[in-house]
């Protein structure tokens, strides 16, 4: 089991960014700097949480929030604080994992929980760093911090939908080029991570429109053009997903398509071969009845012993010409059959 972690930051008016050992103390230095605090959880446990409903008056429900994964995301208002819930993506090679991703925003706190995606690392990875470089932004306030963070986890979730979309691509030639060596199994993966992340952006878009209103307090004026930026990116994103997923459902109707042109390739092969011996037995059917009654002696004794030289040279025109006139009928029959199923199908 990892180790929670826990950083308590002081952001000052100046945006510096001063790491204290204890919560208590990150808030005495934004007090006396007149700055706010971060507090940045990762693997966070009851008892570390509960540090914050003295500190910052958080509500019980949403500590158990925090611990109680796969939500969808959502915005909870309170006096003191607004609560909200995103989802950030990871992709492993059997499926597309969804973590949820905790933030508080208060009049002077900003406070982020999160737990370690399966390659151990945090979900939040390289966003300090992020942060630290736009220190011009972040001084101004936690909206302007809350934006960065939402920012960040909803542009890491463009690069997962178009591995998806490349993915498709690569399913487009496999399925055009050997439809019957297909994996079907590729496309209900691509569909099941795309009903993942259309469910998601559809909650954060309306979790951002919210905001937007100005349904909580925390978020300031001036700080809602940069909402509605991330409004912008959830909608592009959502169409995305959406246009990906018509498209899953295009490839299986081709694939469908052409697996069904293939049998039916297969049953005309068939068809032509069973026609050709048809055609074989039809015309060789007189000719074995006329050699098997004048086969052996008995013929030799219908024409004389001594015709049988010219007689066998006239059954074999004979059964020469019958084969023929057999062949030139089966050959009209098919013909006029053809002709009868061309103009039903003009018909209908």
């Amino acid at each position: 089991m990892n180790q929670p972690e826990v950083r308590y930051t002081t952001i000052t008016p100046s945006g510096g960014f001063e790491e204290a050992p204890t919560l208590q103390e990150a808030l005495a230095r934004a007090n006396s700097q007149n700055g706010y605090v971060w507090v940045d959880y990762v693997d966070p446990t009851a008892e570390l949480l509960a540090e914050l409903m003295p500190a910052f008056s958080i509500h019980p429900l949403s500590i158990e929030d925090c611990l109680n994964g796969n939500q969808l995301p959502k915005l909870d208002l309170f006096p003191n604080y607004s609560f909200l819930i995103f989802n950030t993506f990871e992709e492993t090679p059997e499926e597309l994992l969804s973590q949820e991703l905790d933030l508080f925003i208060g009049e002077k706190f900003v406070v982020t929980a999160g737990f370690r995606r399966e390659d151990n690392q945090p979900l939040l990875t390289g966003l300090r760093e992020l942060l630290e470089r736009q220190r011009e932004v972040v001084k101004q306030g936690p909206s302007y911090l809350l934006h960065q963070v939402l920012d960040k986890t909803v542009d890491d979730k463009l690069s997962v939908i178009e591995n998806i979309e490349e993915a498709l691509e690569a399913n487009e030639d496999a399925i055009l080029a050997e439809p019957l060596e297909f994996d079907y199994s590729s496309l209900m993966q691509s569909r099941r991570a795309l009903q993942v992340i259309r469910r998601s952006l559809f909650h954060e878009r309306e979790v951002v429109n919210k905001l937007i209103r100005r349904d909580s307090p925390f978020i300031t004026e001036k700080a809602l053009v940069y909402f509605r930026d991330i409004y912008d990116h959830l909608s592009k994103y959502y169409e995305v997903a959406e246009t990906a997923r018509e498209q899953v459902t295009d490839l299986m109707e081709i694939h469908l398509s052409l697996i069904n042109n293939s049998m039916a390739e297969t049953a005309n092969r068939t068809n032509a071969i069973m026609r050709r011996l048809t055609l074989i037995t039809t015309i060789f059917m007189p000719l074995t009845l006329i050699a098997g009654i004048g086969g052996m002696s008995e013929f030799t004794m219908m024409v004389g012993q001594e015709n049988w030289k010219i007689a066998y040279v006239v059954l074999l025109v004979v059964m020469a010409v019958i084969a023929l006139v057999n062949y030139l009928l089966l050959m009209r029959m098919e013909r006029d059959a053809n002709e009868d199923g061309k103009k039903l199908q003009i018909n209908k």
